[in-house]
């Protein structure tokens, strides 16, 4: 049994949950981690959480727990 994910204009077709992760997450400009779950877009930039954004010269960034 497959799903579809229509994201950004595009639909991708998948037949397990890991797949579409691997193929759909961002990727942390900073630590190169994967980001599945919470992550953190400054201007455009996907990051994996505060400390990564900071580390890349981003202000105001707060995590939230």
């Amino acid at each position: 049994m497959s799903f579809e994910v229509h994201a950004q204009g595009a639909v991708h077709v998948f037949d397990c949950f890991s797949c579409a992760i691997h193929r759909m997450a961002p990727i942390c400009e900073h630590c190169r981690v994967q980001i599945i779950g919470q992550g953190v877009e400054v201007e455009g930039q996907w990051f994996c959480g505060g400390h990564c954004a900071r580390a890349e010269g981003k202000a105001g960034i707060i995590d939230h727990v």
